[in-house]
């Protein structure tokens, strides 16, 4: 059974519920007193239940930081005396450079022997290509003369595809996870350092209930202006939300699949993931197989758990925008699936609203364009009040409700969303986090300019988000498609060719608005422009960006781990052409 949560637990919980409950109501009642003023009718109801289903989305988010603001005591646990438990680094690959992808094992494994523990590593590959393989087997070799030898090191070829990176490890634990006892899951891009995996392991041999501990990846490597501000946002303002999600979860606590460490026992025994019934989108494989995972941990009555305070655990991001919509085009799918697993039987009530939250990361995307739709359809409909108040008596032919939602709609997002951050870096100059991101004001101006470019980007990404939505609901599978890591600058051109549609969404909702409801073009700017200039601003957003704006930490001060993986991959990728095929030498199978 799922261990019931702690008082501290129900109490967060509770208060985001009720603060995301009253937000909503709020919204709600003003836009039916507004209504009143020309009699209530079914638009007025639709748009009523559309904004406050999502300003209740809004507020849960700002709930997460504000939860997280106050700091939290790391845990510290003693090393352990006993004999060290056999443990493994898992890193399932598909497609990946593996150039890069080896390069930083190597790093990895360098810092492993510097931090003295031994931990074996296991490449799980499902590359099929024969070229990209001969590649994998090139790097695999090149690998191999560079590990320290404090573990044993393995590559195996997975003879079919099948369950995608969940069924990869899965297959692991049924061939090879009787001789471990835990199990570090990386993707492969990921970078840990060797006491980021010995503090796991610490954590784990501490808490024999502990059944998968979470760390929180920070973005490194970052280039273009998106990169670098995804990489600012997250670690300036990731770790409080992920301290807020912390304290709301307790031990319901999310897995991301990766730069994590779980119980090879309760993995094994817990997480078998079926295909579900049924054709794709919502049939066959789990996509987002790792909130699943978790869920099914937490059903077995084992904590999982994230902590954000480890340091040491790494990741790289997107470099544009494209990019990013093709990785979220998947996880859209996989959300969307979870939709037939919240009646799945025994899961902890958290659990299924977890689901609920991933669907309605989602859904929101579309039910605020819906809700845009039906305050322009009520805008026209609409007849003229009896009565104008001074402030308007200058536009006497622009309806009164329309501005009055319109304002309250704009000042409550942007309440939602940005207070947040500025309460942030309230917190950061507090506890003296801002140092490390330049000082107080060098940090203010980074978020200033995150914020404005995540303010231009947001009805674009709506957009991408809005086309994948429908195209699940109609059935359309997305599939797995390979992860374009390292992908850079982008033309105008190659941006034009995958965003022209939302350009001519952009310019039929100013001819819509035109037409029917021209005192509101005003009101249009702040996602018409954008989404006029799609191709411009993401191809913009994709240029390289000098360190002078969203410097972090591991700028300021590189990990050790980071220079180890810098340094090798400068060593390698003069030879990154694979080896001839007579010169590759045959590779360990994964040990039963």
């Amino acid at each position: 059974m799922p261990l019931p949560p702690s008082t501290a637990t129900r109490l967060t919980r509770s208060i985001a519920l009720v603060f995301a409950m009253t937000a909503a109501l709020s919204a709600g009642g003003l836009l039916l007193t507004v209504g009143a003023e020309d009699g209530f009718d079914t638009l007025d109801v639709v748009r009523t239940v559309l904004i406050m289903v999502t300003t209740a989305w809004l507020a849960w988010g700002a709930s997460l930081a504000l939860a997280g603001l106050w700091p939290s005591r790391a845990v510290s646990v003693p090393p352990s005396t006993g004999p060290a438990p056999r443990t493994v680094m898992l890193v399932p690959i598909c497609n990946e450079d593996p150039v890069s992808t080896f390069a930083r094992i190597a790093a990895i494994d360098r810092s492993l022997a510097a931090s003295g523990a031994s931990v074996d590593i296991a490449i799980l590959s499902d590359t099929r290509d024969p070229h990209a393989s001969a590649k994998e087997r090139a790097a695999f070799v090149r690998l191999r003369k560079a590990v320290t030898g404090q573990g044993e090191l393995f590559y195996r070829i997975r003879e079919n595809g099948a369950g995608r990176k969940a069924g990869n490890v899965g297959d692991f634990m049924r061939n090879s996870g009787r001789a471990y006892d835990l199990a570090v899951i990386l993707d492969a891009d990921s970078l840990m350092s060797g006491e980021a995996i010995r503090m796991m392991i610490d954590r784990m041999v501490a808490d024999p209930q502990l059944g998968l501990l979470q760390t929180l990846p920070r973005l490194v490597e970052g280039h273009s202006l998106f990169a670098r501000a995804m990489q600012f946002s997250a670690a300036f303002h990731g770790l409080v939300f992920t301290r807020g999600l912390m304290r709301m979860q307790g031990n319901t606590g999310p897995f991301w699949g990766h730069n994590a460490i779980v119980r090879v026992e309760a993995f094994a025994q817990s997480c078998g993931l079926p295909d579900l019934p049924g054709k794709a989108p919502f049939g066959g494989h789990i996509l987002s197989h790792d909130y699943v995972e978790a869920a099914l941990l937490a059903r077995a009555g084992w904590r999982v758990q994230v902590d954000s305070a480890i340091p040491g655990s790494y990741e790289e991001g997107p470099e544009n925008v494209l990019s990013y919509a093709r990785r979220d085009r998947r996880w859209c799918q996989g959300n969307l699936q979870h939709a037939r697993l919240l009646a799945a039987p025994g899961l902890a009530g958290w659990s299924r609203f977890v689901f609920l939250q991933g669907i309605m990361a989602y859904v929101a995307a579309p039910l605020w364009g819906l809700f845009l739709l039906a305050t322009l359809a009520s805008t026209v409909m609409a007849p003229l009040p009896d009565y104008f108040p001074e402030a308007y008596q200058l536009f006497p032919t622009f309806p009164y409700d329309s501005t009055l939602e319109i304002t309250t709609l704009i000042l409550g997002t942007a309440s939602l969303l940005v207070l947040p951050k500025f309460l942030i870096w309230i917190e950061a100059i507090a506890t003296g986090r801002a140092q490390a991101f330049g000082g107080s004001w060098r940090s203010f101006l980074s978020m200033l300019v995150e914020i404005a470019l995540t303010s231009v980007l947001a009805p674009i990404m709506l957009a991408f988000q809005t086309r994948a939505v429908v195209q699940v609901l109609s059935g359309q599978d997305g599939g797995w498609p390979a992860n374009a890591r390292g992908e850079g600058r982008l033309s105008v051109a190659q941006s034009l060719r995958a965003s022209g549609w939302i350009v001519g969404v952009g310019l039929g909702a100013w001819g819509l608005v035109y037409l029917l409801a021209p005192n509101l073009m005003p009101w249009l700017l702040p996602i018409g422009i954008p989404m006029t200039l799609a191709p411009v601003i993401i191809a913009w957003s994709s240029r390289p960006l000098t360190h002078k704006l969203f410097r972090t930490p591991e700028e300021r001060d590189a990990p050790q781990v980071l220079q180890d993986f810098r340094h090798i991959m400068a060593q390698w990728q003069p030879a990154a052409a694979p080896l001839p095929a007579d010169r590759i030498d045959p590779v360990a199978p994964a040990r039963a």
